[in-house]
């Protein structure tokens, strides 16, 4: 129904907003719960890092892999072989584009553009595979489903799932309100993380450490990711359809016009 008074049709948009969206403030106390957990979380990084730079590969990874692969079924070979075929090139980035396009096009501008910046994490992580420079699990030691002729650590498909979809998580975490459906797309989100995970181990294409070490380096890059796009929200597209934020108070020494 048109507004009499502007002459204009409601935004469906603002429809969507006002029923499923959090106020601004119930968003930022979630955010920085969230962004306190994925940091502490992060702070192992370093230490694994030296260490898989120093062995090929550790106990606990010939322990875990074993008992990971002696799970194996027709059933289950397909899940893992399909959850890892979505972490690789083209449909990785055929996925990353059309989310992102969809956050934009909804009206969760800054989201989108803060989705985006999570994904440069990739590239920290590839650096980080040229430094450590990890060979990929032997098959002389586990079942190796194919072998990939890149380093092992940290996991890409991880490291990417660990950001692109965490950060999807914290929107749908601080963004809609309290519902079955929120509490049921977080769950969605979270699992497909952790079967990431064990995918490549399951494959033979990580080392337990190499995921691990995927995760924790994922988590500090998705804290900065969300102190970036808290740092902006007020910001940039301020008046964006969806979920809005209230501009950025003044600063001390400015003077009201």
């Amino acid at each position: 129904m048109a507004n009499p008074e502007s002459g204009q049709e409601p935004d469906p948009r603002r429809e969507l907003d006002a029923k499923l969206v959090a106020g601004a403030g119930t968003r930022r106390r979630r955010a920085r719960v969230f962004q306190a957990f994925v940091v502490a979380s992060s702070a192992l990084f370093i230490g694994i890092a030296a260490l898989a730079h120093a062995f090929p590969y550790f106990p606990v990874d010939l322990t875990v892999t074993r008992a990971i692969q002696s799970l194996q079924s027709p059933a289950l070979d397909q899940v893992m072989r399909g959850i890892s075929w979505i972490g690789f090139t083209p449909q990785v980035d055929v996925f990353i584009g059309l989310v992102l396009l969809a956050l934009y096009f909804t009206g969760l501008r800054w989201e989108a553009v803060s989705a985006a910046f999570g994904v440069c994490g990739i590239l920290l992580g590839l650096l980080i595979k040229l430094i450590v420079f990890r060979p990929r699990p032997s098959a002389d030691l586990v079942h190796v489903f194919r072998e990939l002729s890149s380093a092992a650590f940290p996991s890409g498909h991880v490291l990417m799932s660990t950001v692109f979809i965490g950060f999807l998580a914290f929107l749908a975490y601080t963004i809609l309100k309290s519902s079955w459906a929120r509490g049921l797309l977080v769950t969605a989100f979270g699992t497909l993380i952790l079967l990431m995970g064990m995918s490549r181990i399951y494959l033979g294409q990580h080392w337990f450490s190499d995921v691990v070490g995927a995760y924790l380096l994922g988590g500090l890059w998705l804290a900065l990711t969300i102190r970036f796009y808290r740092w902006g929200k007020p910001r940039f597209f301020v008046r964006q359809p969806v979920a809005p934020a209230d501009p950025a108070p003044p600063s001390p020494g400015s003077r009201a016009s």
